[in-house]
Formats: C-alpha cells, structure tokens, sequence
C-alpha cells in the first residue's frame, strides 16, 4: 500500500512539474495573437535605426491603428524637420511629405501585402506565416525569429522579435541580413492598446500637408548639383556605362545608364514642391524604403527624398531588385 502511495504522489508531482513547464512557443502564440489583434486599435510611438547605409540613421515613428483597416504612420529623422506620413483611411492610401507640400494617393491594399515592424498586428502575422519560425526563452523575454514579409525580404531575410514576457508586448525588433546581421532595429517606446479613433482622425488634412511651405526650403544644398546619388548593390559596381547631367534653373537632372545583365536608368533632380494642396493620383504600390516610401510599379520605382526626386526603370529588373537599387543610393561623390 505505501508503495502505491508513493508511486502516485510521484505521479502528481510530475503531473504539477509538467504543468509549470516552459510554455511551448504555440502556447505564446496564441497568447500574443489574442492580445494584439483583438484590441479595437493602438496608438505607438517608436524608434527606426537604420544601418543600411554609410551612417546609422535614426527616425522617429508614430503610429494610430483602427480596425479594421484604418492607419497613420508618420516618420520622422532624429535631428530634422523632415517627415512623411502614410495614411489609409476610406478613400485610399495617401503618402504625404509636408515639406514639399505633396500628396500622392494610391489604390492600394497596403499594408496586408507589406509586412511592417513597427505594425504590431503585422508582426503577429509574421509568426503566425513562418512555419519554421523559432522562440527562444529569456530571463524576462521571449524572442522569436522568423522569415521577413516586406518587400525587403530578399536582402533582409530575418527578424528577431523579442517580446516581455509580462506585457506580452513586443520591445524591440531586430531586422537581419543573410549573414545574421541587424540592419533595421526598431526599438516600441511606447505602445497603448484598445484605442480606437474616429474615422475623421484618418482625414489628410490638407493644410497640415502645406504648414512647412514658408519655412523650409524646396530642396536643400545636396539636391542643387553638388551631390549625385549612385547605387551601392554589388551587382550594379561597374555596370555604370553612361552618365549625363543637364543643368536646369531649380539645380541639376541627372541621367545614368546600368548596362550589364541587369540594364537600368536612374533619374534624379531637385525635388520641387506642389503648386496646389490637391492630391496627386500615383501609379504603383506604396513600399516603405525604410527612409521614405515609394511608388513601385512592375518595371519603375520613384520616391523622394533629402530634398531630390528619384526615378528608376527597367525592363529586366524584378520589384525586389528595384527595391534593392533604391534602398542602396548613396552619395558617393561630390560633381
């Protein structure tokens, strides 16, 4: 009889032990989908480093999110006045960049087909997607790791989610390239559940676009011909087989041909500002450059920036490959 006794206490102890086991990475799973994507909405605030380029740059994002498809994201560079903002609201998708006093409106079903880490809901798809997915368990953190969705996710093929195990809120997101090294960190400063905003707080405002027209200035002194931009992806070094530049009144167009396996043309001038508040139908898909966001079509990528617009074509390159050109422009030179 004792022996049964202790044999079944042995039982239960291994019963409670089990039970006050590590959750399994399905177990948190479920938790963080309920919790993140049930809220009727969020308000965050946010810090984007990106360590893509020659310097780390850093942005500040705030983001409002009413379901089911109602969304602010503006950014900002640390240091600058500079911002842009997109909006989805229920007459489109607006791009907007105050200091050039532009608006441009997409048909566009962003962001479900544009993962974001700094889009908690769409984090939560992104584990939810990758089968493969991992979760690593920390002292205070759960951190998992899965495939990227966005539409840099050939050059920028990982993420790594780390998650407080209290809150079951995300801290930080850690963007990687194909040999494990962050490149994009987001950083969640601030993150408020269950707001839910009017849809009137979705409206683009054009004045609000237009506020930054008497104070700053259309281009600035890298967009008057001092500077050109050159791309820095290692398939394009050397394929570089003409160059043009034609002098205009508002500073400098310049022409650049990609020959190669991959041929390509790169315009870029002085962006200018709008003559009217009146937004601007524009083809493509919006895609977050990390910097600034673009309007990709299937053989064209154009975006603005530091005061200069871009323009890229192709009739041999992929979407992914446009991207890849775009996020890679740098100044290389001064001309």
């Amino acid at each position: 009889m004792r022996s049964r006794i202790v044999a079944l206490l042995l039982v239960v102890v291994m019963v409670v032990l089990a039970a006050c086991g590590s959750p399994s990475k399905e177990d948190v799973m479920k938790k963080l989908s309920g919790k993140w994507n049930e809220a009727k909405g969020y308000d965050l605030q946010a810090t984007m480093e990106i360590k893509t380029g020659a310097e780390p740059r850093s942005y500040e994002v705030a983001v409002w999110h009413t379901k089911p498809s109602f969304y602010r994201v503006n950014v900002t560079q640390a240091g600058s006045k500079d911002s842009q903002m997109i909006v989805r609201n229920k007459e489109g998708v607006f791009v907007v960049t105050p200091s050039l006093g532009k608006t441009y409106k997409f048909q566009s079903d962003w962001p479900s087909q544009n993962s974001q880490a700094y889009l908690i809901g769409a984090l939560s798809e992104d584990i939810k997607a990758d089968k493969n997915a991992t979760m690593t368990e920390k002292e205070k953190t759960y951190v998992f790791e899965t495939a990227t969705r966005n539409n840099h996710k050939k050059v920028l093929p990982t993420q790594q989610i780390h998650i407080d195990k209290k809150t079951l809120l995300p801290t930080y997101v850690s963007v990687l390239d194909e040999n494990k090294v962050e490149k994009i960190r987001i950083t969640f400063n601030k993150i408020t559940l269950g707001v839910e905003r009017k849809a009137g707080d979705y409206k683009v405002d054009m004045d609000e676009t237009n506020t930054g027209k008497e104070t700053e200035p259309a281009v600035d002194d890298e967009a008057t011909g001092l500077s050109t931009y050159y791309p820095s992806v290692a398939w394009a070094d050397g394929t570089l087989v003409d160059e043009e530049i034609v002098k205009m009144d508002s500073g400098t167009r310049s022409f650049m041909t990609f020959g190669g396996e991959k041929e390509f043309i790169i315009v870029q001038e002085p962006a200018v500002r709008a003559e009217n508040k009146m937004p601007v139908s524009i083809e493509g898909d919006p895609v977050d450059l990390g910097f600034t966001v673009a309007a990709l079509t299937e053989n064209s990528i154009r975006w603005e920036s530091a005061g200069v617009s871009f323009f890229i074509a192709s009739d041999n390159l992929t979407q992914d490959e446009l991207i890849e050109v775009a996020g890679s422009m740098q100044v290389e030179g001064m001309k």
